[in-house]
C-alpha cells in the first residue's frame, strides 16, 4: 500500500494575521462599582479586563490552592455578585457594568 500525496489538493495560503473584532475595541464607560477597581475613563472591554487582572495581583486575590479562581474583596464583590469567581466569568461578568 503506497501513500501519495494528492496533486490536486490545493495548497494552503499563509495564515493571515486576524483583525480585532470592532466591537472590542469600542470604548465603553464603567459602572461607579468598576470605576472604583479601574478608573472613570472610558476603555475598551479588553483593556478593562487587563486592568482588573492588574488589581488582582497587586492585592493577591488569587486563589492560593486554584489560581483558576479569584476572590473577591470589598471592591470586587459588587461587580462578581459573590466571592469568588473563576476567571473564565470574569468577562462575562463585567458586561453588566459597561455602556
Amino acid at each position: 500500500m503506497t501513500t501519495e500525496k494528492n496533486p490536486a489538493a490545493p495548497a494552503k495560503k499563509a495564515a493571515a494575521k486576524r483583525a480585532p473584532n470592532p466591537a472590542f475595541m469600542k470604548t465603553l464607560t464603567p459602572s461607579a462599582e468598576l470605576a472604583a477597581v479601574i478608573g472613570s475613563t472610558p476603555v475598551a472591554r479588553t483593556e478593562v479586563v487587563k486592568q482588573l487582572w492588574v488589581y488582582i495581583k497587586a492585592h493577591n486575590l488569587q486563589d492560593e490552592k486554584n489560581k483558576r479562581n479569584v476572590n473577591a474583596d470589598a471592591k470586587l464583590r459588587p461587580i462578581f455578585g459573590k466571592d469568588q469567581v473563576t476567571m473564565f466569568e470574569i468577562a462575562g461578568l463585567i458586561g453588566k457594568h459597561l455602556s
